[in-house]
């Protein structure tokens, strides 16, 4: 039977604004199992990046806060934890390669000291083994001149290399949980092929869960077991990647899909979504992707469709799959 390592129900986090407070992530659920790779998928502003930050609760020292839900990992939620507890957690049981690693390096400290601090509180080293597990883990992830990286500064690394030390950062005590937002942003191909295989790699020989965040549908096709497509804070689809690809059922999910270049058909036009995604101070009524659908109805600008089970396991939150006395008068 798949076990649950990660478990999110409701989980709803406002940021204030001067215009009031807003809801950036509203009533999430979602889950990660032992042992696969989760892929959180959606466009810039759709919620991603605030969701894994909520699951590692590092909204402090920000306008947001978890305002309700439960984040249960291994039985414990994390939303009810002191902040000493949480710390004991973060990099040793849940581990995050953040968004930008170009800039998440502290650039005044070297490699080695931001590696051996993590391994010391975590895995309680000593200073000389957990400089010797450092030098391991830059190996590890395919940095050559490990012992002279790990003396060296950031700027002194190209970004592929920098990459590569925030996912030795991440790596260096096993976690349970790897969170990934964006680990190949701004890469070039053959470096993000790289980084990609050695997660994959890292992931089945720890026996480790990966929540990988990202628009790149080509990297999730390659990694991910299962999707959870995000819009305006809330997941409108989830199901196995197979499934996705192949038969989309939400609109803005076929959207994101027919979005991708094809290279076999170069002459034609390439599709795109119409619009952008919503503004949080200025949410539209019903469905938060109604002024963007190419197959929008009556009920879907005055009503918002809950996300409900549709076919093998899969989920939807469209109007075109609740039952059809719900679906008023046709399109509009």
């Amino acid at each position: 039977m798949t076990q649950k390592l990660l478990d999110v129900k409701g989980l709803k986090t406002q940021f204030t604004r001067d215009q009031g407070k807003v809801n950036a992530i509203d009533g999430v659920d979602f889950h990660v199992n032992k042992g696969e790779v989760l892929g959180l998928v959606g466009e810039s502003g759709c919620g991603k990046s605030v969701t894994s930050l909520s699951v590692m609760r590092l909204l402090h020292g920000t306008p947001g806060s978890i305002v309700g839900g439960t984040v249960r990992f291994q039985e414990k939620d994390l939303v009810a934890l002191s902040e000493s507890e949480m710390r004991s957690i973060r990099g040793k049981d849940i581990a995050m390669i953040f968004q930008e690693p170009m800039t998440s390096l502290n650039p005044v400290l070297k490699i080695g000291k931001q590696l051996v601090e993590a391994i010391r509180l975590h895995l309680k080293y000593d200073k000389s083994k957990a400089r010797e597990h450092a030098v391991h883990m830059l190996k590890l992830v395919g940095i050559p001149r490990a012992e002279d990286v790990i003396d060296e500064y950031p700027h002194q690394l190209s970004g592929g290399m920098r990459q590569r030390v925030m996912i030795a950062m991440a790596m260096s005590c096993n976690p349970r949980l790897l969170i990934a937002d964006e680990p190949t942003t701004a890469l070039d191909v053959t470096i993000q092929a790289q980084i990609l295989d050695l997660m994959k790699k890292l992931k089945d020989e720890n026996d480790m869960s990966i929540m990988l965040i990202t628009h790149d549908l080509g990297v999730v096709a390659e990694m991910c077991d299962r999707v959870i497509v995000m819009y305006a804070g809330r997941v409108v689809e989830e199901g196995n990647v197979l499934d996705i690809f192949d038969d989309p059922q939400h609109p803005y999910t076929k959207g994101l899909i027919h979005s991708v270049p094809k290279l076999r058909q170069n002459h034609r036009r390439l599709e795109s979504i119409p619009g952008n995604v919503p503004d949080l101070t200025n949410m539209p009524t019903g469905c938060k992707f109604a002024p963007r659908c190419s197959e929008v109805m009556d009920i879907c600008r005055e009503r918002e469709p809950q996300l409900v089970q549709t076919t093998g396991g899969r989920k939807c939150r469209c109007w075109l799959y609740e039952n059809d006395s719900a679906k008023g008068e046709g399109k509009a």
